[in-house]
Order: structure tokens, then C-alpha cells, then sequence
């Protein structure tokens, strides 16, 4: 199988089988959970983030992973993970909650998006072998991280126990 073939194969795999995890084990604990709760829960999985930055390390990736891909992704996960960190230490000060909740959210979709975007331009799954011992990360890590994002932007739209209660 070719690598390009096998890539995106996992690539697929990685998202319908975190689709699977989430739905029958994540999403019913968080819909049980209040909005703050449950978004804190969010931001701490996207708090890790700034491990993206080992996408710049010399040797934990290879030498031939198109530096075009691999800044933006450590830098954008890096921003990303240090906005959900503020949320976590705002929790108390609603307004900046949210405030950095909406941020980390759309920087990390953002993100992840531009990534994909870098990836197909500089032919990533051709040489995904360059990813080195980051290679789980875009295929088991980013699938959860966008499904989070997708589910987070759900639950600050979606009216809260109380306002449904009125």
C-alpha cells in the first residue's frame, strides 16, 4: 500500500473511531455536566497542545518534514494550548472564561484547518514518514481535538438547564 494511501486510510480510521469513543463514552458524561463543567473538561484534553511544538524538535521528526507544515502546526497548537490554559486559570472570572473559551476554540480550529490545508499543499501523506513519533499525533490526537472543538462550539450555543427550564 502506498504511503499516501495508508495515511489517509488511518487518517479516516482515526476520526470515525474517535467519533465512536465520543459518542458512547465522552459526550453522554458531558451533556451531564453544566456549561462551565463541561467546557473546562475541553479545555484541559486542548491544554496539552503545546506538545505540538515538538514538530520543530530535530530528530523526533525527520529531517524532510516540509518546515512550511511543521512551524505552523507547532506554532498554532502552541497558541492554541496556551489559551485553553488561560480559560482553566480564569474559571472564576466568568467574562475571561469565555472570552479565552471562544478564543482557544477558534485559534485550534483555525489551526487545525490551515494544517490540513499545508498538508495536502506540500504532499504530507507522501512523506508522512517524516512525522517520525509524531505520526499518532494527526491521526489519533487531531481527529479528538476537532471533534472537542466542534462539540465545544456546540455547548456555547446550545441554552443552558435553566434557560430551557423558563
Amino acid at each position: 500500500m502506498l504511503p499516501e494511501t495508508l495515511f489517509r486510510l488511518q487518517l479516516v480510521l482515526g476520526y470515525l473511531a474517535c467519533l465512536l469513543c465520543f459518542a458512547n463514552y465522552i459526550w453522554p458524561w458531558l451533556k451531564s455536566m453544566d456549561r462551565v463543567k463541561a467546557q473546562r473538561v475541553i479545555a484541559t484534553l486542548h491544554s496539552f497542545r503545546f506538545f505540538g511544538l515538538v514538530f520543530l524538535l530535530p530528530g523526533v521528526v525527520g529531517t524532510n518534514l516540509p518546515a512550511s507544515f511543521a512551524s505552523f502546526a507547532a506554532y498554532g497548537d502552541f497558541a492554541t494550548g496556551v489559551l485553553a490554559m488561560l480559560a482553566l486559570l480564569t474559571v472564576r472570572l466568568r467574562p475571561l472564561f469565555w472570552l479565552f473559551v471562544l478564543a482557544f476554540n477558534l485559534a485550534g480550529v483555525v489551526d487545525i484547518l490551515v494544517d490540513y490545508y499545508h498538508a495536502t499543499q506540500v504532499n504530507l501523506p507522501a512523506v508522512a514518514g517524516e512525522l517520525g513519533a509524531m505520526y499518532a499525533i494527526p491521526i489519533v490526537y487531531v481527529p479528538l481535538l476537532m471533534i472537542t472543538h466542534l462539540v465545544a462550539f456546540y455547548l456555547l450555543v446550545r441554552p443552558s438547564a435553566r434557560q430551557t427550564a423558563e
